[in-house]
């Protein structure tokens, strides 16, 4: 797969998609959450790098549960990666490099609060107003602050070394939104974000998780449609690229599906408009959902 575009080439419009951009273990329960959310008022952790999300089992291959989604896909190209948070076992389809889009914004928001912890402090009001509107809203003005803030690409490539994200490059310059990823390294974001084993403090991913849990209403699509039950928390990546005038959407999160908690990331370019790419993204994840969880299922009861 050829990633769209290139570094140098700048973003349209709004990356988030709001309509302005100023206007887009088992984890806690919100209320837990929301008791605990104060951003780095804990000691920082050890620092280590989050475990991978593979096992020592073979990924689950979700290619022959796709196939109905991926036969529709024309120029569209896309990656899954699932974790059974109990089990540790994987799921994934593809395993190429994307643009983040707006899912970075989860990314941006753990550097600052590394950063924050090494300097031994909290965030200061404003960093705590702007982190808010970047995962809750998908401001794009705040998150261009803070991508300053942390450093830009270098910022968050040495935090992501602390993270184990190894597969994911900061964009260039002010263009955060064209930083590379691929589906496991979401995971592994994930899993130092819901997980307990993470350079993150617990103040720090109660923080980040609280601010999944509470997306603006018009935001709560994409791995969302797989959970069946419980809480979903989220981020979502729209942005359509100057050059091919194709979107890329992506979603990333933690949702509850048939019992089982699941991190969960799909990332898809080279859509002719956002809403086709949030309908295949949908559609993969429940297909995703549903074929994991079938297979989990046949393992517990051989």
């Amino acid at each position: 797969m050829v990633v769209i575009g290139a570094a140098a080439h700048a973003l349209t419009g709004s990356d988030s998609g709001e309509p302005s951009a100023s206007a887009g273990g088992k984890a806690p329960s919100p209320s837990t959450v929301s008791a605990r959310a104060k951003a780095g008022e804990a000691p920082a952790d050890t620092s280590k790098p989050s475990p991978s999300p593979t096992s020592t089992q073979k990924p689950f291959d979700l290619g022959p549960a796709l196939a109905p989604v991926t036969a529709l896909f024309g120029d569209n190209r896309m990656s899954v990666a699932m974790l059974d948070v109990e089990s540790g076992a994987m799921a994934t389809y593809g395993h190429d490099a994307f643009d983040t889009a707006s899912i970075v914004k989860v990314d941006i928001l753990a550097t600052l609060l590394l950063q924050a912890q090494d300097e031994g402090r909290r965030l200061s009001t404003q960093e705590r107003t702007q982190s808010a509107a970047m995962i809750q809203k998908s401001d794009n003005e705040s998150t261009s602050a803070l991508w300053t803030r942390i450093g830009s690409a270098s910022g968050l490539d040495a935090a992501n070394e602390r993270l184990g994200l190894f597969q994911t490059q900061g964009g260039s310059g002010t263009v955060w939104g064209i930083t590379q990823t691929t589906a496991e390294d979401q995971i592994r974001l994930l899993q130092s974000v819901f997980g307990d084993k993470s350079p993150l403090s617990e103040a720090s991913r109660a923080y980040i998780q609280d601010l999944m849990l509470h997306v603006v209403g018009s935001q709560t699509w994409g791995v969302s449609a797989a959970a069946d039950s419980g809480t979903t928390a989220l981020k979502n990546g729209w942005l359509k690229r100057t050059q091919t005038e194709k979107w890329d959407v992506n979603s990333i999160g933690r949702i509850e599906h048939e019992g089982r908690v699941y991190l969960m990331a799909v990332l898809l370019n080279g859509c002719s408009s956002q809403e086709v790419g949030i309908n295949i993204v949908e559609q993969a994840s429940r297909a995703s959902a549903t074929a994991f969880s079938r297979k989990l299922g046949e393992k517990s009861t051989t």
